[in-house]
């Protein structure tokens, strides 16, 4: 077999119309009320919490099964809703994520106690910014919210001591579990599981941990400009800065022209091409000439059916129990292709970012046409294909790939 075998040429285009999409997406519509919850109460090891959410999966009398709100599942679910209909169930959403925050010090995995010991990628900023955008919300509340996320920055992700020990080297942060076990560590990455880290998370500076650490700085900038503090932006530019540079000292490869993942108790990259070098295109962070050297590396992992989460290297593929890594080829999930298609096009990069989308679009439509169904995960590779399994059950139904399939029709296809 071709190391090639399955790749599409960058000539061959998808067209898709509103009509073939109709259907996958009245059942995306429809299945919002299936997944919403509402616990106020504290039951058993789920967390009470003021208002409605949605949980990632449900599938009637399947053992595996949902009931608590998950932090970064929670944004990307909330991309194709952003909308008049569900304003009171988005809001609701991002305010029982700061009630987590308020309570436990740290947004957890999921609102279950036994997950409160580690957290999941930040994307509050971002959260915040989405629906402060979308509902066309006053200052003060913009105020009052990001005054909560610099909280979250300071206390979880700048942390240098237990229950927080993530600051830990040149300024830069890693992923973490209060139990120091590094694959809880890895489960806070939200890519449970990968090659990316060994199983060795806690020796490891992520490359979109510290992305998204910028994206909070830069948002924190943009909101002092928004509320005309221009001496906290300054400061705020500085962090970027500083963050930006060390970064591209330690994890930027000239000669693979991708970001890696620094082993910062070896003083080496982990070699491990994934999907995460890609984040610094989504939040701002890499420079033009970086982001030109990044599209031309995206052949690396794109495939007939989407992008894949690491490449199809020998390491990545068979390195001890690569059974479980489903955070890797052949795999691919919609938010790193949100990640990905909107990193492109904040760039310019509008047909690569398009090229993309719509192949995401095909493997997810097809699938559902086929089966009825929208999965967690992909096999891009091969899209008629199961996906490589994980260490639980697939999930059908999946609330991340609905949105994202719903975010992608709107931009690529209704406009």
């Amino acid at each position: 077999m071709t190391k090639n075998l399955f790749r599409f040429k960058k000539s061959d285009k998808i067209s898709l119309s509103s009509d073939n999409v109709r259907a996958a997406r009245d059942y995306i519509k429809n299945y919002w009320n299936t997944l919403e919850r509402f616990s106020p109460e504290e039951n058993d090891s789920l967390i009470g919490l003021p208002k409605p959410y949605l949980v990632p999966a449900y599938e009637k009398s399947h053992s595996f099964d949902f009931n608590e709100l998950y932090y970064w599942d929670s944004y990307f679910m909330v991309q194709g809703i952003l909308d008049d209909d569900h304003k009171e169930l988005v809001m609701g959403i991002l305010e029982d994520l700061i009630s987590l925050f308020k309570r436990y010090n740290v947004i957890p995995n999921a609102s279950r106690t036994y997950l409160t010991g580690h957290s999941q990628p930040p994307l509050l900023t971002s959260f915040i910014w989405d629906v402060y955008d979308a509902y066309k919300l006053n200052n003060e509340w913009l105020r009052e919210k990001i005054e909560i996320a610099k909280a979250e920055y300071r206390t979880v992700w700048m942390g240098t001591k237990k229950p927080n020990e993530r600051l830990i080297y040149k300024n830069l942060s890693r992923y973490y579990d209060i139990n120091h076990i590094d694959d809880l560590a890895e489960t806070e990455s939200g890519w449970d599981m990968t090659p990316r880290f060994n199983h060795r998370a806690l020796n490891y500076l992520p490359i979109d941990l510290n992305s998204l650490l910028y994206k909070y700085e830069a948002d924190f900038a943009k909101t002092a400009d928004a509320l005309g503090d221009e001496q906290e932006a300054r400061l705020w530019r500085k962090a970027m800065d500083q963050r930006a540079n060390t970064i591209n000292e330690l994890m930027w490869d000239k000669g693979n022209n991708l970001y890696y993942d620094y082993n910062f108790t070896k003083h080496k990259l982990s070699h491990v091409g994934s999907l995460a070098s890609f984040y610094p295109l989504w939040s701002g962070m890499a420079n033009e000439y970086q982001a030109k050297k990044l599209v031309k590396s995206l052949a690396r992992f794109e495939y007939k059916g989407g992008l894949s989460a690491t490449d199809n290297s020998t390491f990545s593929r068979f390195m001890p129990y690569s059974i479980n890594m489903q955070w890797a080829y052949p795999n691919g999930w919609a938010p790193l292709h949100f990640m990905i298609v909107y990193g492109l096009q904040r760039y310019g990069y509008h047909e690569d970012a398009r090229r993309v989308a719509m192949k995401w679009l095909k493997t997810n439509l097809d699938w559902f046409n086929k089966h009825g169904v929208f999965l967690e995960k992909y096999n891009v590779v091969q899209p008629e294909e199961p996906p490589a399994k994980g260490l639980y059950p697939s999930q059908t139904g999946f609330g991340w790939t609905n949105a994202v399939f719903e975010r992608f029709c709107q931009d690529f296809i209704d406009k």
